[in-house]
């Protein structure tokens, strides 16, 4: 390990140290004792100041002309022979032009351009070039956030519509160094029929993500991980067998974290033939073998009913109504994802207090046993065909995102909107959000502390307090605990409590609900008259139904 002080300055006549002054703050936070000269300062004073604090990390900084860099360096050669200052170890960090020339002086050891990642600069610091790189990036996802927090990591979905394709991809992002988590994205018949391969439909190979035959290929993709900052891997929970996948992907990808349904992957989105109660049950069962492992779990939940134009006080209730399975069967370490600009149309303000409301529901469990972590991404379905707006709404989706604080910002590739991305895309996306953070991580206005925005949550947060009862009146009274019990659930949508207007047809569901986008927020109408019903009225109008 280095001598553990940095001596920085902004050489010559430069006065840019903001490039400067981060690196040292990561500095100071990795151990060391930071001497800071500040900018425009001379090289006979730099000399001087390297004499009386002998540090073991000189780091200067010089942002205009390459001509005018040159002459510094050839002075500063001649300086270090002089005053025999090659004991101290040399770096220069400035613009990609003047870099080009600073990499030309041998006495340089390492240089930096604004290009570089974080984790870049920290392997540096922690003087990993000739250590275990693996050892500088935590392995779990735990550990991985509270290296980083408050800044968020980055998770993305990836996976070609070929094996050697999503390999290749796979390196490249961990090459990268820009990107947290990469969450494998498999093809429908890996989800429905690994287990079963003959009964693959050929004609869909490769449709919806990467088409996994056999564990060897799991293993091969993560395999491929294992450079750059060593992200982290998970991958959807399978559809089918949910028990046999979770064993087989924890196996060979050391799944970070499981992301299953409490209700979905069954005759509700028919990617499953099993039935509602049997779906919830085996869910949780999964559920509950990833809590023993001590692997967190993600419930994939509340979104899903988004996405099929529920209104907003159901979608909170499913997120309460997660969480709460998540922990009766155990789990300790909870994602909870929250998916903005889903159903489309509504507002970032109906937006944000419709996930401020999830939270505060969901952190209501909060205790020595359970905890959650914020997990934040756009929707998909709102992102232009258009790469050019894609990357505008990619952008504002993350700055309404960061009012929620989140551990973990998933990003949604601005290419979504057309064709499954690739690694260049990945690349450029996870750069925008890198970019997104470093201008509004800290200091900006505190939207959630909007009137409107607290005045829908405190609505939300009621509204779906009078589903639940609804939910537990609806239960055999012996039962200790109705809302974790998969036979209640399963007859709450059955009986309409929990609908969308996508059940309709079903044949195992209601889909007798109507709902309507009013004024940037989704609520249950009247179908008659378009008039927004309260939960109240109409659950009593199904309980006036069923009798």
């Amino acid at each position: 390990m280095k001598t553990k002080k940095i001596l920085g300055a902004s050489i010559g006549n430069c006065v840019h140290v903001g490039g400067l002054y981060h690196f040292l703050k990561l500095a100071e936070a990795e151990g060391y004792e930071i001497v800071f000269l500040g900018p425009a300062v001379p090289l006979s004073r730099l000399i001087d100041e390297i004499i009386i604090n002998s540090p073991g990390i000189v780091a200067l900084s010089y942002r205009l002309t390459p001509e005018n860099a040159k002459n510094l360096f050839d002075q500063l050669t001649n300086l270090i022979e002089e005053n025999d200052l090659g004991k101290a170890e040399f770096i220069f960090g400035g613009t990609s032009p003047v870099a080009a020339v600073a990499k030309e002086y041998s006495f340089f050891k390492k240089v930096f351009t604004g290009e570089d990642s974080q984790g870049e600069i920290k392997k540096y610091l922690r003087g990993s070039y000739s250590e275990n790189l693996q050892a500088l990036f935590p392995q779990t996802l735990i550990e991985r956030i509270k290296a980083k927090y408050p800044y968020p990591i980055l998770r993305h979905h990836f996976g070609r519509p070929t094996v050697s394709e999503t390999i290749l991809g796979v390196k490249k992002i961990a090459e990268a160094e820009i990107l947290d988590v990469i969450s494998l994205g498999t093809d429908q018949n890996a989800q429905e029929h690994f287990f079963y391969p003959e009964n693959m439909i050929p004609s869909l190979d490769g449709a919806g993500g990467v088409p996994i035959r056999s564990k060897n290929e799991l293993a091969e993709i993560y395999q491929a991980s294992r450079c750059g900052n060593y992200p982290l891997m998970r991958c959807y929970s399978g559809t089918n067998e949910l028990q046999r996948w979770a064993e087989m992907s924890v196996e060979t990808i050391n799944n970070a974290w499981a992301a299953i349904p409490l209700t979905w992957y069954s005759v509700l989105d028919g990617r499953s033939k099993r039935a509602l109660k049997e779906a919830i049950s085996e869910n949780k069962n999964v559920m509950q073998w990833y809590a023993e492992k001590g692997i967190p779990v993600e419930v994939n939940e509340s979104h899903q009913w988004s996405l099929r134009d529920a209104h907003d006080s159901l979608a909170v209730t499913m997120a309460y109504l997660a969480a709460m399975n998540a922990k009766s069967v155990g789990v300790k370490n909870y994602v909870a994802q929250y998916m903005f600009n889903t159903p489309p149309g509504t507002s970032p303000k109906m937006d944000l207090a419709k996930m401020l409301a999830k939270k505060e529901l969901i952190q209501s469990l909060h205790d020595s046993s359970f905890e959650s972590f914020t997990e934040v991404r756009a929707g998909i379905a709102h992102f232009s065909a258009d790469p050019l707006m894609a990357k505008g709404q990619l952008s504002a989706s993350a700055v309404i995102s960061l009012a929620l604080n989140p551990h973990i910002l998933h990003v949604v590739g601005f290419s979504e909107g057309n064709h499954a991305i690739l690694p260049e895309e990945l690349i450029e996306s996870c750069k925008i959000i890198h970019g997104v953070l470093h201008n509004s991580l800290h200091g900006l206005p505190n939207l959630a502390a909007d009137g409107e925005v607290q005045k829908r949550k405190i609505e939300l947060i009621y509204e779906a307090h009078t589903l639940l009862d609804a939910i537990q009146n609806s239960a055999q009274k012996s039962l200790a605990d109705p809302l974790t019990d998969p036979q209640t659930i399963a007859n709450a949508i059955k009986s309409g409590l929990l609908d969308t207007p996508h059940f309709k047809g079903n044949p195992h569901l209601c889909g007798s609900i109507s709902t309507q986008l009013i004024n940037g927020a989704w609520y249950a109408v009247d179908p008659t008259n378009g008039k927004i019903l309260t939960e109240k009225q109409r659950t009593e109008l199904i309980k006036t139904e069923e009798a």
